[in-house]
């Protein structure tokens, strides 16, 4: 038995070392694919039990691990769509079919359609603005969308919600006469100001905004479509006012007291509801000023560039110079990613021993943050490969001496039984 035993360990060494430099052999080919995670073989021994002054030689047992936790290098490039993962956690992309994976590599292109592809055809996946600020789904791949940008296409966006900052002077007098509400030509006002806002097709609507003091720390404030204006005068519009709402100051503070609006709701024609936010207008003693004014919405414009945010907020710079985020990437995380299972294309799959997958985003919630402009690079070291190459190779052959001495004794005891 010993000499059988002797001839199968030598096999066993030589399996084993074969192991090893096949994955050599795979490292040293993808020493230069994006996100790519080298492979290592380790051995274990395989005892046989033998009975006492005779031992039966066992042999190994080879497992081949991937070091996926381990970070490659970050490689800058001139693209902003060539993403790299700074930390844990993997890109979420899809195949054609729409089943998904996980990956590290975030060398993504847009194909003739405008999807973000990598170099093995799989497309990156995120959450849209569609339909607001996106969140995650947790424990599911539902809700994510194929991320595509079409610079070609014309984005126009209605105006929905506006802030406003400004001052009313205290010391001006209330007007007694007809007041803009009443859309006369005798209408009398303290201040005025103009906005442009945004329809539903993008086309520019101008508003006018009036404020007159009714009474000690009480204003009204009217907003009239200026297409309707009379010219030259301004009233009577053709129409009334699009809304009209009464504010109330503290007379300590000059801030709106506790009863006043701190909001007015405009339907712009052709448009949207659009709510302005009135919380940080004042009533103080000097003149009337705008202080700050944001109104969300744009005209049609085309993308110009894509910037894409260390949180996964993929934003679109138009042409006309707004800025509109589109998408916001996923990020997936597992319990143990050195149990994933590695498939072609530089993907992975969730495994028992790897966990469940968990979605969230970049820069949180312990995922490391997306660097645009760079991909990771392997995590693989070209002279530490040859090095295990190397000695693999004569561990193999030392083992193929095994069995061929094995083998020659073997011989030696036929003999002596012929």
């Amino acid at each position: 038995m010993s000499l059988y035993g002797m001839m199968r360990t030598g096999v066993s060494g030589m399996q084993g070392q074969a192991s090893r430099l096949s994955t050599v052999a795979d490292n040293i080919a993808n020493a230069d694919t994006a996100g790519y995670k080298g492979f290592s073989t380790e051995f274990s021994t395989l005892v046989v039990n033998g009975s006492a002054g005779a031992y039966n030689s066992g042999g190994i047992v080879t497992t081949v691990r991937q070091a996926v936790s381990q970070q490659g290098v970050l490689e800058y490039t001139n693209s902003t769509t060539d993403l790299a993962i700074d930390g844990s956690g993997f890109f979420i992309v899809q195949d054609a079919e729409g089943n998904s994976f996980l990956t590290r590599a975030g060398s993504f292109v847009p194909d003739a359609q405008g999807q973000l592809v990598n170099a093995a055809g799989y497309y990156l996946v995120g959450y849209s603005y569609d339909n607001g600020v996106p969140s995650a789904v947790v424990n599911s791949y539902e809700g994510l969308e194929t991320v595509t940008i079409t610079s070609a296409a014309l984005e126009a966006t209605a105006s929905t919600e506006a802030t406003f900052s400004s001052n009313l002077p205290s010391s001006s007098e209330a007007v007694t006469g007809d007041l803009p509400s009443a859309n006369l030509s005798t209408s009398e006002y303290t201040a005025k100001s103009s906005w442009v806002v945004y329809d539903s097709l993008g086309g520019e609507i101008m508003l006018d905004l009036y404020y007159t003091k009714t009474g000690t720390n009480t204003w009204e404030l009217s907003v009239f479509d200026q297409a309707e204006a009379s010219a030259g005068t301004g009233f009577p519009y053709a129409a009334g006012p699009l809304a009209t709402e009464t504010l109330t100051f503290d007379p300590t503070t000059g801030d709106l007291d506790a009863f006043s609006p701190t909001s007015i709701t405009v339907n712009v024609p052709g448009g949207e509801a659009l709510e302005i936010g009135l919380g940080n207008m004042t009533q103080l003693a000097t003149d009337f000023l705008v202080s700050d004014i944001k109104v969300n919405g744009n005209a049609p414009a085309t993308i110009d560039s894509i910037e894409i945010s260390a949180d996964g907020i993929v934003n679109a710079q138009f042409s006309d110079g707004s800025v509109q985020s589109l998408y916001r990437i996923g990020m997936a995380s597992v319990a143990s990613p050195d149990q994933l299972q590695s498939l072609s294309g530089n993907v992975f799959q969730t495994t028992e021993n790897s966990g469940e997958v968990k979605i969230g985003f970049a820069n949180s919630g312990g995922n490391g943050k997306i660097v645009s402009g760079a991909v990771e690079s392997a995590n693989v070291d070209i002279a530490e490969e040859l090095t295990d190459m190397i000695q693999a190779q004569r561990s193999y052959t030392a083992n193929s001496k095994v069995f061929q001495t094995g083998s020659d004794l073997m011989d030696v005891l036929l003999n002596v039984v012929r």
